[in-house]
Order: C-alpha cells, then sequence, then structure tokens
C-alpha cells in the first residue's frame, strides 16, 4: 500500500477542524434539542471544515463532470446488456441537456460539463454537437482488461492528469463543489476488479449486474472480473499501473480529479461505483484525501457497498440507483445544501428568545 503521496503530487492539507468544532458548537445553540437534526448536524460540521467558515455558505457553484470511455471487456466478453455504440450516443445526449444527469442538475442548479476520455468512436460523431468534447481524448476504447491492459502506462499517466487539469480549470472558473460523473459501457467491470483487489474480496463477491444483465452474462462478467483482478494483483503498489493493466483512461481521469479536488481544497460529492472505485484509488495516493469527500449514495452494486466501507463513507441516500452519470450525488445535493443552510440561517436560543432546557 503506498502510504505516502507521489513525490510528483502535491500534499493534501485537511479540512478546517477549528470551524468543524465552532459549526458544532452553534448546533448546540440552535432553536432545536442537541442532535435533533441528526446526521445533518454532521454534515454541516463538515461544511463549515471543507469551506474553512462557519457557518458555511450554500454551495454556489456546483459542477459535475461526466468522464465518458468504452470498455474493450463489454465487446470481446459481453458483459453488458447494451452494446459499446451506446456510448457515444449518451455523450450526444448530455450535450442536448436530455440524460436524467442534465434533468436533475438543473433541479440542483448544478453545472454539467462532460469529457470523451476514451470513447470508441471516430471523433467525427461530436461535429454537428461539440467538438471541444473530444479535444482531450486519450484514446479510442480500451484493451479488454480480462487478456491485455486496458492502456499503456504513459496512456494512463496522461489520463490521470488530464483529470487533475480539468479539477483545475472547474476550480479556477469558480466551481465550490465538484461531483464525478461517468459513461461507459462495460465501465463496471474494471471497477468491480479494482475494488476485488484493493479490498481483497472475491471476484464473485464484487461483480454485479450492472446496466441489468441477466444471469449467464453475470457469470460471464463474473469470469472476466476474476480474470483482471489476477492480472492486476502484481501492480497493487502503484495504483497507475494498476489502472494502465485492468481500469482504463475515464477511471484513471476520474482518479485524478477526484484527488486534485482535495489538493484544490475543495469538496465532492462522490456518485456511484465507478466514482468509488477511482476514490479507494485517490486515498491510495493520499490517505487525506477522503476527508474532503462525501458519499452522496449506495447504489445496488456490490463493489460500490465494499468501497464505501473500505474508504468508513456513509451514504446519504439509498435509493437503490445504479445509473451512475452522477445522478446520486445530484439527488444527494439538496440534502447537503440543507445541512448547511438549517446550520447558517435557524436562530439561536439567545437570537429567538426561547429558553434553552439549562436555563
Amino acid at each position: 500500500m503506498t502510504d505516502q503521496p507521489s513525490a510528483e503530487l502535491p500534499r493534501v492539507g485537511l479540512p478546517d477542524e477549528a470551524m468543524r468544532e465552532a459549526a458544532r458548537a452553534r448546533q448546540l445553540r440552535l432553536t432545536k434539542p442537541a442532535g435533533a437534526l441528526g446526521r445533518l448536524e454532521c454534515l454541516g460540521a463538515w461544511a463549515a471544515a471543507v469551506q474553512g467558515a462557519c457557518p458555511p455558505q450554500l454551495f454556489a457553484q456546483p459542477t459535475v463532470v461526466v468522464f465518458a470511455g468504452d470498455h474493450g471487456i463489454a465487446r470481446t466478453a459481453a458483459t453488458s446488456a447494451y452494446p459499446p455504440e451506446v456510448t457515444a450516443q449518451m455523450v450526444l445526449n448530455f450535450i442536448a441537456g436530455g440524460a436524467a444527469v442534465n434533468v436533475l442538475a438543473r433541479r440542483a442548479d448544478a453545472a454539467v460539463r462532460v469529457v470523451d476520455v476514451s470513447v470508441d468512436a471516430d471523433v467525427s460523431y461530436l461535429d454537428a454537437a461539440d467538438p471541444s468534447v473530444a479535444a482531450h481524448r486519450i484514446r479510442r476504447g480500451s484493451g479488454s482488461i480480462d487478456r491485455e491492459d486496458a492502456m499503456t502506462l504513459d496512456e494512463a499517466q496522461r489520463a490521470f492528469a488530464l483529470g487533475r487539469s480539468i479539477a483545475d480549470r472547474e476550480i479556477d472558473a469558480g466551481a465550490d463543489l465538484l461531483i464525478p460523473g461517468d459513461m461507459g459501457i462495460g465501465n463496471t467491470t474494471p471497477a468491480a476488479a479494482l475494488v476485488g483487489l484493493l479490498t481483497s474480496l472475491d471476484a464473485a463477491k464484487v461483480t454485479g449486474t450492472g446496466t441489468g444483465i441477466d444471469d449467464a452474462t453475470w457469470m460471464r462478467k463474473c469470469a472476466a472480473v476474476r480474470d483482471a483482478m489476477r492480472r492486476g494483483r502484481p501492480l497493487l503498489a502503484d495504483p497507475i499501473a494498476l489502472l494502465a493493466a485492468i481500469g482504463g483512461a475515464d477511471l484513471a481521469a476520474m482518479t485524478g480529479f477526484i484527488l486534485q479536488a482535495a489538493v484544490r481544497r475543495t469538496p465532492v460529492i462522490l456518485d456511484g461505483t465507478i466514482s468509488g472505485a477511482c476514490a479507494m484509488l485517490a486515498d491510495r495516493l493520499d490517505f487525506r484525501a477522503r476527508q474532503w469527500w462525501v458519499a452522496g449514495h449506495q447504489s445496488t452494486e456490490p463493489a460500490h457497498r465494499a468501497a464505501l466501507h473500505h474508504l468508513d463513507l456513509e451514504p446519504l441516500l439509498d435509493y437503490e440507483l445504479r445509473l451512475g452519470e452522477g445522478t446520486g450525488a445530484l439527488l444527494a445535493l439538496p440534502v447537503l445544501q440543507a445541512a448547511i443552510a438549517t446550520l447558517g440561517q435557524m436562530a439561536t436560543f439567545d437570537e429567538a428568545g426561547v429558553s434553552d432546557r439549562d436555563a
């Protein structure tokens, strides 16, 4: 296990503990019984710590970045209910504003960006939409990880750097909360393999139904995950090399994105299985990074439950989602905003002229 961040990576700082304690003290003065708002109180204290202010402010510019990429395992091992062509079609849907992530983002006043990191389609598919979406594409698709590397080590390093630069770009443009989203047919297979290795769980314990596969497809997927885990096991000490072998360029970019957010002291709401796997890898690169994350929800995928347990993150919601895109995190965003609002806008006993129980 890598206990220290790479020498090439800036060290992640910790949230402001003084502001966390100030938030806890303020909660005791609000017009309610102590602890009556349950987890909202803990969430408000976390917001104060990551913002370095008490009371914290509502997040003004939450931003979702959807990392899109295809995975060769879906085509060679038939591990998905949908054909790989769907990824490019969904990227166009994101751009047009017609996907679930777009709908939920509008409701939550969040922006949505999409990045074609490794979609298996000629970039001309974007000509009538937004060619800039693929301006920094790393490669077209990935290798079938049960028998070959997903990409070269150089491609993995460039994808990781791309994710970091995207985080920097969004933060520099004003984003004060980031959400990693994903789109890629077959992407739960590498995610399951990564989580299985990092948690020492058997392939059968981390392999789920993904897009809604039948039993026969699940068995093929489970075999592919087991083969990928066997190939990746010698690389456990090197997260980037592990991503090159059994991950994908989209996952490497998301890992860099999540880690750089922590470097930049910008909080993250994690989404589902893909972001959970990437968070585990980012955590290996710098164990302090998890202090800047909350888990938006728990998906139905067993790999996601295993990842959250490993990271000691308790999901805010459990609506049995398995869509990805950032949808679960967006559903959790209003809960986070509610925690901030109650901490900052409720009256104290003194302000309201209400006697507390110790008066």
